[in-house]
């Protein structure tokens, strides 16, 4: 009988797969059972709820998108640099990854908190571990934010700026990804995003005076 973690591993391999190729309405328990190579009722043995499942998916698209910002922040020669680099980063990452995207952030369909990944296997109240959590994915990216537009000199709540930012690229993402933006300003691909991640930091943080 093939052991725990491997399965547990596959099961997200395969939920990762799909929803790279074709999007989160693929990403039920009986087909990722079914391309896992599993019984349907496999999954539970790690995954008490549909939700735990996406969750973990999810975190594997943080962990990217975590990566990405290191790489692109890690030559910026300032701060404000660096949330250029990571705006830059976070939109291209929405539209070469659509569907990973799209499920990172539908907190009603994940489990965010306590629940994600608790029962048999899944290292919950049953193994006494604690099982990672989503949170531990999301904030620490945030936390990167906020301590970058703190170091941008903002004036007001850091806090409240970054998310007005992050607000403000999310919607960049989802109306270039949808055609919104690029039908209204018709504008190259590379360009126009760069412009506008160049035109929210302005808008949040003030215009540039390095």
């Amino acid at each position: 009988m093939e052991q725990d973690g491997p399965l547990r591993e596959r099961l997200i391999d395969v939920g990762v797969e799909l929803v790279l190729t074709e999007g989160t309405a693929a990403l039920g328990l009986r087909e990722i059972a079914r391309r896992a190579g599993v019984s349907h009722g496999a999954p539970r043995r790690h995954f008490p709820t549909h939700h735990a499942l996406l969750s973990a998916i999810a975190r594997r698209g943080f962990a990217d998108l975590g990566g990405r910002f290191a790489a692109a922040t890690a030559t910026a020669p300032s701060p404000r640099g660096q949330v250029r680099a990571l705006g830059c980063a976070y939109v291209g990452y929405a539209l070469e990854h659509r569907g990973m995207f799209e499920l990172m952030f539908r907190h009603d369909l994940l489990d965010s908190g306590d629940r994600a990944g608790t029962g048999p296997g899944a290292g919950g109240p049953e193994t006494g571990q604690r099982p990672p959590q989503l949170r531990e994915s999301t904030i620490p990216l945030f936390r990167m934010l906020v301590g970058l537009v703190t170091r941008c000199g903002a004036t007001g709540d850091a806090e409240v700026i970054a998310a007005a930012l992050w607000a403000n690229l999310h919607g960049v993402a989802q109306l270039w990804a949808w055609g919104s933006l690029p039908l209204v300003l018709g504008a190259g691909h590379a360009a126009g995003v760069e412009r506008l991640v160049d035109a929210a930091l302005d808008a949040h943080l003030g215009p540039d005076r390095g």
